[in-house]
């Protein structure tokens, strides 16, 4: 029986002081793993549950545009599934895809649907503004030149879209259209959205259907496209501009900084498969992130960064059928000028955080 007992201590003692350490393994490696879910916790800033209605209905006005081209085909898809309005939806495309030209010929500019209410929320959310440097008679047309393009243009569409910012007060007697590619008119019901906001194709003909019109008239290309997409990044400002030209510069401060782009310098991998793609389909896809509706750092809305269009001195230009290469470039160095004047001029009020000067990068 001694023997019996003195085997039954020595099991518990040893099991107990075992049981010890594997607990305190256990609890090593239990602690280990949620330093990473502490660390996504700690990253994502989520929404405060107190915020005024009027910040609501700045960010509600920006999902919902930011997100049109979605509801819009939805809605679209959603019609398709009652049989009863098939030869009305039928009759809506046939008009879209053959009819109406409208998109080539100076839209539908609807000054109340320009005015409304809505667009004033969505300029105030970033806020979107933009400084009249001189004024711009309404005795000729106008070409505005955008820069940089940024991912989406957003302050093009608060100036030149929208009467958010108060572009016809400022300039009374110029009616502005902002041009845009000319697939966006095969999306059913955003093109009509579009239209009533005075954006139209950028084609050629469009543009100069637009300005025969006569004085006053103004269309603004965002200049750069798919090439200068790819170099939008906070804090920078390359322009692709060397290829092409304009009369009034415009330079929008803020614009690159409100979305984050994946790195993708000329070299890397991500680079040239945007380059690739922008060769074989006309534009790219550049990969970005900006903020959620109910947090502040991850999602595809824009942040909330000032956005400024500062409106340059217009570049006169005579009309010439058959301009030499070297009037073409007097003029082109003529709106780099500028361009650069607005730069110089602005960039310590505007662009205090930039981290290099403008760059022209082609």
């Amino acid at each position: 029986m001694e023997v019996r007992k003195a085997f039954t201590s020595a099991t518990r003692t040893v099991s107990s002081s075992a049981l010890r350490e594997r607990l305190s393994s256990l609890s090593s490696l239990t602690t280990t793993p949620l330093k990473p879910v502490a660390n996504l916790h700690a990253h994502i800033e989520f929404v405060p549950a107190k915020i005024p209605r009027k910040r609501r209905l700045q960010t509600l006005a920006v999902a919902v545009w930011s997100t049109t081209i979605v509801w819009c085909v939805t809605a679209f898809f959603f019609l398709c599934s009652f049989p009863p309005l098939w030869p009305i939806l039928a009759a809506y495309m046939i008009w879209v895809l053959y009819i109406d030209k409208s998109p080539e010929h100076g839209g539908r500019l609807s000054p109340w649907f320009r005015s409304m209410k809505f667009w004033r929320y969505f300029a105030d959310y970033y806020p979107a503004s933009f400084l009249k440097t001189c004024e711009l008679p309404p005795d000729r047309p106008y070409v505005f030149g955008y820069h940089p393009h940024g991912i989406i243009g957003m302050g093009a569409i608060c100036t030149f879209a929208t009467e958010s910012t108060g572009f016809s007060a400022a300039f009374p007697g110029i009616i502005p259209h902002l041009l845009t590619l000319a697939t966006n008119f095969r999306v059913p019901f955003y093109r009509d959205i579009i239209l009533a906001m005075g954006v139209c194709s950028v084609s050629k003909q469009s543009c100069s259907n637009i300005l025969k019109k006569g004085p006053g008239n103004s269309i603004t290309i965002v200049v750069g496209g798919a090439a200068e997409s790819l170099s939008a990044h906070p804090g920078t400002a390359d322009l692709t501009l060397r290829k092409r030209a304009d009369l009034v510069p415009v330079f929008s401060f803020g614009e690159n900084d409100i979305f984050q782009q994946m790195p993708n310098e000329k070299g890397t991998t991500l680079y040239n498969l945007q380059k690739k793609f922008q060769n074989v389909f006309g534009f790219t896809l550049p990969l970005f992130h900006g903020r959620g509706l109910l947090n502040y750092n991850l999602g595809l809305m824009p942040y909330r960064k000032r956005i400024v269009a500062v409106i340059g001195h217009p570049i006169h230009v005579v009309q010439c059928d058959k301009p030499t290469l070297e009037e073409i470039m007097q003029v082109q160095q003529k709106y780099i000028d500028e361009l650069m004047w607005i730069w110089h001029t602005y960039k310590d009020e505007f662009a205090r955080t930039r981290r290099r000067e403008l760059n022209i990068i082609e």
